[in-house]
């Protein structure tokens, strides 16, 4: 079975290892074995509440359990912009109009923003292409506000995501060559680098000081605001489908699109339930049903894609993916339909 768990310390060397198969622009999951260790430990000190408020994250990892692999990564921040601003772009509408001479004009603008402040993100989402296949990107996706849905107590009101934005064939950022190159006189992996290790000051002290307008940058620039990396299309759709929408913010170095909505309007917060779980041979009768399933631990929290329905207040099991879960007969388990109700 391919689960989610909660990071372990001994998984560092992995993330390493599968951080080198990244490519230019995920900020927040490096090939750096230090920042990897750190990460792991926040996350440790999170679950048992050690962590200050801006420091709060969590980390999952998708592991094969037939061979131990680790797959793909996920993370939460429970709060950002705390410690270090929490720097987007506003994309708002400028109108410009002359009774005079008849003329009236909209464009859009980039105004410096701190709007998402407090606001829970869900970040470093990476599935090895060797795992990408039907339905896997989806349990790595999902497994989040699963966890979520389990620890609402844990979050705050509202949550985010930033998507990686445009990149052209040749690996280069269009918009970050029209607005960021001029300001911050480094190359684009160098201030990803900065950023992500939160080595921040030098975006407030260099930064644009008036709003960009969207028109007099390029053209391949201004098509890059709001547009979602290729390779990053099926999570924004997966993250569409729980609900999150994008509200005119975007990322200040490539304009990747920012999603958001309130935790409590998630699809799976909204939707899961918990039962009791039975473990023995999948119901026939499911006719190709399938679920998220995951147990209710907090220091071991495992989900993973299970077949059938919650039937008579229950969730029956195979002892194969029981035992991937960690749970037994008796204990709750969180089912979440991969088919939304509303089709």
């Amino acid at each position: 079975m391919i689960v989610v768990r909660v990071v372990q310390t001994g998984d560092v060397d992995a993330l390493v290892a599968l951080a080198h198969e990244t490519g230019p622009g995920l900020t927040t999951f490096k090939p750096d074995r230090d920042a990897l260790a750190a990460r792991v430990e926040r996350a440790r000190r999170t679950m048992e509440g050690q962590a200050a408020p801006h420091e709060e994250g969590y980390f999952f990892v998708m592991e094969d359990t037939a061979t131990g692999d680790v797959a793909g990564v996920c993370g939460i921040e429970t709060a950002v912009g705390l410690e270090q601003p929490f720097y987007n772009y506003r994309v708002s509408t400028v109108v410009h109009a002359s009774q005079d001479l008849g003329i009236w004009t909209k464009m859009r603008a980039l105004n410096i923003s701190h709007d998402l402040t407090g606001y829970a993100e869900v970040c470093s989402l990476f599935l090895s292409p060797r795992y990408r296949t039907s339905g896997v990107g989806g349990l790595l996706s999902r497994s989040r506000f699963m966890f979520i849905a389990q620890f609402p107590e844990r979050f705050p009101q509202r949550i985010c995501a930033e998507l990686r934005g445009h990149f052209d064939a040749n690996g280069s950022s269009p918009f970050w060559r029209a607005v960021g190159s001029h300001f911050y006189q480094i190359d684009f992996n160098a201030a990803d680098y900065l950023s992500s290790h939160g080595r921040k000051s030098f975006l407030a002290e260099l930064m644009p000081r008036y709003p960009v307008y969207v028109d007099l940058l390029p053209q391949e620039a201004q098509e890059c605001v709001g547009l979602t990396h290729n390779d990053t299309i099926p999570a924004r759709r997966m993250l569409e489908s729980e609900g999150l929408r994008y509200e005119n913010h975007v990322d200040i170095f490539d304009a990747g699109p920012v999603l958001e909505c309130h935790i409590a309007d998630l699809r799976t917060v909204r939707e899961s339930v918990v039962v009791p779980v039975e473990i023995g041979a999948p119901l026939a009768h499911h006719d190709g049903q399938r679920a998220l399933v995951s147990n209710t631990s907090l220091t071991d929290f495992r989900v993973g894609v299970a077949p059938g329905a919650p039937e008579a207040g229950v969730f029956r099991l195979t002892a194969e993916d029981a035992a991937a879960l960690d749970v037994r007969t008796g204990d709750t388990v969180r089912v979440m339909p991969l088919k939304s109700k509303q089709g």
